[in-house]
């Protein structure tokens, strides 16, 4: 028997999750999963992004819209980060609220190749879920493929999921420091320019955990918004010094939410990775953390 296919654990296709829905002529698959549109954008100063309103405009049949600032993180704070994670009571609610029960299979998708989608796909999994997936280039593949899209605000039968925290590893900033000195590999998923420091749009300062390695996020994706193919995934990592087998290997960026991308790239070619949620919000707010500036982790 062949080893099951780490991707195939992580990503879904458009036309896989059509065919689950009962949209390729044929009758939905018993217990269809539940698919959650998590579109968000990290917003300029003084600006929202309203991603209700963009579900309101077009969302898959059956999505339930996920509200990232307010279900999938806890309130904002200098000791903990812009996006802490949400206390177990609180997704418990939102889960609950979108139909996810104990044995529910579920999809996340957002516009944005799963940079937001992968908050959602990371934390269920670390609150217990264990079939959790990404829709594979989100909506605009579902689109580019000939799929319907509804514009009615989804409610779905209230689910009664029981959540567990601590199914995944987190890092804390004294781990993330560890692992940067030597301790194993800490991948930075920010743009270049804020890992070099040239520019930080929103947080204290500019920089990064010295000994953390550049790895932006939006290099684990194709033009088209799909995740590359495993073998360019695995030679990325590989040179970043993250391979399966390899040293341990942590994951940070901005507030947490774009490095759980990162985490589900790193997944797709068999590699486990922490996930520091405080991540450069919750480090530059700290006087007492050093910060690195230029190309190089140090």
């Amino acid at each position: 028997m062949s080893d099951p296919d780490p991707r195939a654990a992580v990503l879904v296709t458009a036309d896989d999750l059509a065919a689950d829905l009962g949209l390729r002529g044929d009758d939905p698959v018993p217990g269809p999963p539940v698919v959650l549109d998590v579109r968000w954008a990290l917003a300029a100063a003084g600006q929202t992004f309203d991603g209700l309103a963009h579900y309101r405009a077009g969302h898959l049949p059956g999505a339930v819209f996920a509200d990232l600032e307010t279900e999938l993180a806890a309130a904002p704070s200098a000791a903990e980060g812009r996006h802490p994670l949400p206390s177990t009571s609180q997704l418990q609610t939102a889960a609950r609220r979108w139909g996810v029960r104990n044995d529910s299979r579920v999809v996340a998708y957002d516009a944005t190749g799963g940079m937001a989608a992968a908050r959602a796909w990371w934390l269920l999994r670390y609150f217990g879920m264990r079939d959790v997936r990404l829709l594979d280039g989100g909506l605009p593949a579902w689109e580019r493929a000939g799929y319907p899209l509804e514009v009615d605000d989804v409610e779905a039968t209230p689910g009664d999921v029981v959540l567990t925290p601590g199914h995944l590893r987190t890092l804390t900033a004294s781990d993330a420091a560890a692992l940067a000195a030597g301790d194993g590999v800490l991948l930075d998923a920010r743009a270049g320019e804020r890992y070099r420091g040239e520019t930080e749009p929103i947080d204290p300062r500019a920089g990064h955990i010295p000994g953390a390695r550049s790895a932006p996020t939006s290099d684990n994706l194709a033009q088209d918004g799909t995740f590359l193919q495993a073998e360019v995934l695995r030679e990325r990592f590989a040179a970043l010094g993250a391979c399966a087998g390899g040293p341990r290997v942590g994951v940070y960026c901005g507030s947490g939410v774009t490095a759980a991308h990162e985490a589900a790239a790193l997944a797709t070619v068999g590699v486990t990775a922490a996930l520091y949620p405080g991540s450069w919000s919750q480090w530059s707010a700290d006087a007492s953390r050093p910060a690195a500036t230029g190309p190089r982790p140090a």
